[in-house]
């Protein structure tokens, strides 16, 4: 069955850095757009960085642009967010998103918190 495996959140210091990874299975990881997107407590959620099917484009939101990095390792079914210069603001659940067409599956989420 899909499956999408979100890790690497946890908690750190404004400033810090966080690489979060989506491990995927169950379906053809190559031929879909991966995306990540956060929910922050009482906020809808958004999307903060697609990556193409083959990696050649890439979009962020305005808010993480310079700070986060997305990409994705296709032979490993596995896509990435790093997270650099940490704000209190980017405290969220991440979840990661694979998109082709109409089709979408999302993973469970992976708690971001950002605090001194």
């Amino acid at each position: 069955q899909v499956q999408l495996v979100e890790s690497g959140g946890g908690l750190v210091q404004p400033g810090g850095s966080l690489r979060l990874s989506c491990a995927a299975s169950g379906f053809t990881f190559s031929s879909y757009a991966m995306s990540w997107y956060r929910q922050a407590p009482g906020k809808e959620r958004e999307l903060v960085a697609r990556i193409s099917s083959v990696g050649g484009s890439t979009n962020y939101a305005d808010s993480v642009k310079g700070r986060f990095t997305i990409s994705r390792d296709n032979p490993k079914n596995t896509v990435y967010l790093q997270m650099n210069s940490l704000k209190l603001e980017d405290t969220a659940v991440y979840y990661c998103n694979a998109k082709w067409g109409l089709v979408s599956f999302w993973g469970q989420g992976t708690q971001v918190i950002v605090s001194s």
